[in-house]
């Protein structure tokens, strides 16, 4: 059987970005199963969610979303950390960036190995990475929740932690008043679950919890598309959840028998492949995912950091 490609480094194809308006002044952008993005208008200002992986990306985006609104960026919220995420933020020109005090920490703790490691990854994704300056730092940092005003009958944005789930940092911005949830990489509606910095137990059962707690109309996930009403919204979790649920299944099942990361692997593959094998970024995601979720059972509490070099390792593990 022949090698697969590592990670998303074949995929080069362009993907078709679609900018969606979900309510008054309320904006996301999706991208056939790439990292979604978004924005909210406030009366005088805007407020950016994620920043992409490249200035050049940012821009991309920046320019869909003029067509719609001028106002000037005031702040660029960050959901998590990863690199895709993050490195683009320069070209928002955001009077300050907000995220979570452990994304913060997570970003000076391996913000270059991380860099390097979804660089070679998913290249299709770092549009121009020359013109990245350096490493995301945000000025704004909080604990539970931050409520930002929108001025005139906009009501709040309410920035909010659920709990450790897909880093130990993931926040998620919630707007009442129109009932649209941006849930960043907690949620996947229709796309795989990239897990490798993950906390499975504390992600699919309380942290998701609490984001169903919300109850919302609307969910823009970290990739797929955009869940609109109860129903879907709620398929979108449990979706997520679920896939949650047959890993650490699985994965426990060869664990607790003294079985081998690989037959974890193969036994997860087999197990989630008939439901989510078709789901964008699922053959990429599942090594990395199995790794950690195996380190948690070993009692490995926080993330090991992803470098270049054990990226590729553990790909020709489980599967070269």
């Amino acid at each position: 059987m022949s090698k697969k490609a590592f990670a998303s480094s074949a995929d080069l194809g362009d993907k078709q970005e679609t900018l969606e308006v979900l309510a008054d002044g309320v904006y996301a952008l999706t991208a056939e199963g790439d990292p979604n993005v978004g924005a909210i208008e406030a009366e005088d200002f805007l407020i950016a969610f994620e920043a992409r992986a490249t200035p050049k990306a940012a821009r991309d985006w920046l320019v869909k979303l003029r067509e719609h609104t001028d106002k000037p960026i005031k702040y660029l919220v960050l959901s998590h950390y990863h690199a895709v995420r993050v490195l683009g933020a320069s070209a928002f020109e955001a009077e300050s960036i907000i995220a979570h005090e452990k994304t913060k920490f997570l970003i000076e703790e391996r913000g270059k190995q991380d860099w390097d490691s979804e660089f070679g990854r998913m290249p299709r994704l770092f549009r121009e990475p020359e013109g990245i300056p350096g490493l995301t730092h945000p000025d704004i940092v909080f604990n539970d929740r931050l409520e930002i005003p929108l001025g005139g009958d906009r009501g709040s944005l309410i920035l909010q932690y659920c709990g450790r789930g897909h880093t130990a940092g993931d926040i998620v911005a919630w707007l009442p008043q129109s009932k649209v949830l941006f849930a960043g990489d907690l949620v996947e509606a229709e796309a795989a679950l990239y897990t490798g910095d993950a906390f499975h137990m504390d992600w699919s059962s309380g942290t998701l919890d609490q984001v169903k707690a919300f109850q919302a109309e609307a969910i823009v996930g970290g990739r797929g598309k955009v869940a609109r009403g109860r129903a879907e919204v709620d398929a979108a979790i449990e979706q997520t959840r679920g896939f949650l649920l047959g890993m650490i299944e699985k994965v426990g099942e060869v664990h607790r028998a003294g079985g081998t990361l690989k037959q974890a692997f193969e036994a997860t593959h087999a197990h989630l492949g008939p439901k989510f094998g078709m789901w964008p970024i699922f053959e990429h995601c599942l090594p990395f995912d199995v790794q950690r979720l195996w380190d948690e059972f070993d009692g490995i509490d926080w993330p090991r950091i992803w470098t270049a070099e054990r990226d590729l390792q553990v790909w020709d593990q489980l599967q070269g």
